[in-house]
């Protein structure tokens, strides 16, 4: 298998576009592809600072490496959860990549910080899902620590896999309010809530996985123990059968999603109350408490 740009010998065929590349054409069409979804959905420039939120998989440390590569200015954030056997081993990554690339690295534990960590909180409240208190946690945290560094947008490494197994998901329950919002980037609309930006959205976990390897970042390769059993897990085996069969389904579903959503679905009323801020933390949200501080609220 010969690279279709030069001839020499391919690293990886990505059947989708029916395109063998080698090292260096796959790294320079992977970077490129990146700087296209930044630039189409103005998410950011190279003037302004950026925080990447950083877990030590594949996904987010390919982001991170990648944007330092396009020379944008970016922080590193990693949330602590205290999940044993876990959270250690990703920090550990994540630090050795931030050095390795002279990036400020933020580190943000949820046991240093408020007392409890993601399992001991999930054990406290067993009625709500852990993957659920997860999510919730991560999204203020990160949010949280934007607004205290002046950071204005904060940029996931959410990859095509992950968004249409969330589009699939949200389109079987016809979730408008969800549907309204799966976007690569989603504007700030509260002085005090980062912009949300997905530069990988484009691209599949096979082609970052290639960059990684390729680029030599040492990632952390174990699944959450909580994930296990997850309905996202589902729909992307059943994404993955599809793409088998018909190379290409996943990023057309994507893309003519996209333009679905950018001509029916932009300004719908997904019937969000409006924000206002917490009166514990002042952070924004539609409750007069936020969802964070009433986890640490012991009489609810």
């Amino acid at each position: 298998m010969k690279c279709k740009v030069c001839g020499e010998k391919a690293v990886i065929k990505l059947r989708q576009h029916n395109l063998a590349l080698c090292e260096e054409h796959f790294i320079e069409r992977f970077r490129r592809e990146v700087e296209r979804t930044i630039k189409k959905y103005e998410m950011f420039d190279h003037g302004q600072p950026v925080l990447v939120a950083v877990s030590g998989g594949k996904d987010s440390l390919s982001l991170l490496h990648v944007l330092k590569s396009l020379d944008y200015k970016v922080t590193g954030l990693f949330i602590d959860l205290g999940i044993e056997g876990m959270s250690k081993k990703a920090r550990a990554k994540v630090e050795e990549l931030a050095a390795r690339l002279d990036v400020e690295l933020v580190v943000v534990s949820l046991k240093d910080k408020y007392g409890e960590s993601l399992p001991e909180i999930a054990k406290r409240r067993p009625q709500h899902r852990i993957c659920s208190l997860c999510g919730m946690i991560k999204r203020y945290l990160m949010n949280k620590t934007a607004y205290d560094l002046g950071i204005k947008v904060v940029a996931t490494g959410h990859n095509l896999d992950d968004e249409v197994s969330s589009l699939l998901s949200n389109t079987l329950r016809w979730d408008v309010s969800y549907l309204a919002k799966q976007s690569p980037y989603l504007p700030s609309v509260h002085p005090k809530l980062a912009a949300r930006a997905k530069p990988l959205a484009f691209l599949t976990e096979r082609e970052i996985a290639a960059y990684a390897i390729l680029s030599e970042i040492d990632f952390h390769r174990e699944t959450c123990p909580f994930s296990r059993g997850a309905k996202t897990l589902f729909y992307k085996h059943l994404l993955n059968e599809i793409e088998v069969r018909s190379p290409g389904t996943k990023l057309r579903f994507y893309r003519e999603f996209q333009s679905f959503r950018k001509r029916y679905l932009r300004d719908i009323d997904t019937g969000m109350p409006p924000l206002r801020e917490c009166k514990i933390c002042g952070m924004p949200t539609s409750l007069e408490v936020c969802a964070f501080c009433r986890l640490f609220q012991r009489d609810n």
